[in-house]
């Protein structure tokens, strides 16, 4: 596919590295090490299943939820238009 100045690809490789930079956020934002045994927000016990599925877990299933629901997602724009830019 022809993208004017750019050569064949540049486009599918945007696209590649904002898959990645994501998943890269997204393991980094994961917890790692010894798990809790009580969530750390409301105290309420976290199951072993929870416990050994995901290593350095720290709250319950309910207070993640919550917690999920809140994030927001902030990307960047690759194409570096001129409006992105004025930002």
């Amino acid at each position: 596919m022809a993208g004017g100045w750019t050569r064949d690809g540049a486009i599918q490789d945007q696209i590649d590295d904002t898959v990645a930079d994501a998943l890269e956020q997204a393991r980094s934002a994961m917890p790692t090490g010894q798990s809790e045994p009580f969530c750390v927000e409301c105290g309420e016990a976290i199951p072993e299943a929870r416990r050994l599925a995901v290593p350095g877990v720290r709250t319950c299933i309910a207070c993640q939820s919550q917690r999920d629901g809140q994030r927001a997602v902030a990307g960047f724009n690759r194409r570096g238009s001129k409006d992105s830019q004025l930002r």
